[in-house]
């Protein structure tokens, strides 16, 4: 797919919202991070968000993967803004939807900064619905190259795993923090729940996304970091653990065999034809 149209003002202006929302974003995760000397997100909140405050907490190394989703974010930012890429109708159609998933992002670390956890759980929630989004209208559609599978459909769907299980640990924080006390089930029942949902919605992704590794790479790279943090630290959960692990796997493997057998169906086609 490739541009057919000349570009205009609102294209342009398209472009410089997506980069503006880049800089905001990177801003944000600076200040996140406790270098601009706010307090890091795991002790912010009241440590609600930290590894052993719910038994879907990843343990802190999990948060590494920020670091190649920004680096790809601003790849993208600053690629989407060579005049080739203006009028292309692929950028037309995510481009407001990368830019807000950017605005959230920065949104639900000043939230959490702020100790506004109920907030936050909103604001994730919108994240995540933004991001599917996005993720649906780049498989719908096909890039114009290496450059763009990797800066915007490798990177989106990073993201869009990641954020996976951390709307998760962020609901299950806010729910512990308002006293929900799982009708009494006990912090296993419901690590074990909630975690088959995240294979649950990781399978999802891979169905619709015809076997796309990224989701799958994210999600499972953040389920496994839950594993770890359920066998140290204060909050052990042998449940927990082996549930994080299973889901892990269950999205690996579900989204290679979907993307083999999506391969030989595609080659199939090609063949009859």
């Amino acid at each position: 797919m490739s541009s057919t149209s000349t570009a205009t003002r609102s294209d342009r202006a398209r472009q410089i919202t997506v980069a503006v929302s880049a800089v905001i974003a990177v801003v944000g995760s600076f200040i996140g991070s406790g270098a601009a000397g706010g307090t890091p997100i795991q002790n912010a909140a009241g440590g609600a968000l930290g590894a052993d405050s719910t038994p879907i907490a990843p343990a802190g190394p999990a948060f590494s993967i920020w670091s190649v989703i920004y680096l790809g974010l601003l790849a993208y930012a600053v690629w989407q803004l060579l005049p080739a890429r203006a009028s292309a109708p692929r950028q037309r159609l995510v481009g407001y939807w990368v830019a807000a998933s950017l605005v959230l992002n920065a949104a639900w670390i000043l939230s959490v900064q702020f100790d506004q956890l109920a907030l936050s759980c909103v604001v994730i929630v919108l994240l995540l619905a933004v991001l599917a989004r996005t993720f649906l209208l780049l498989v719908d559609g096909r890039p114009t190259g290496l450059v763009e599978t990797i800066v915007l459909d490798g990177t989106m769907g990073l993201y869009l795993g990641w954020v996976s299980i951390a709307t998760a640990a962020n609901l299950t924080a806010g729910l512990t923090v308002s006293g929900f006390d799982g009708f009494g089930w006990g912090q296993d029942a419901w690590a074990v729940i909630v975690l088959a949902v995240a294979a649950l919605v990781g399978v999802l992704i891979a169905i619709r996304g015809r076997g796309r590794l990224t989701p799958a790479a994210s999600l499972a790279w953040g389920l496994a970091w839950v594993a770890v943090s359920r066998t140290i630290g204060t909050l052990v959960s042998q449940p927990a653990t082996i549930a994080a692990i299973v889901a892990a796997a269950v999205v690996v493997i579900t989204t290679i065999a979907i993307r083999i057998t999506t391969r030989f169906a595609t080659r199939a086609q090609g063949t009859q034809r």
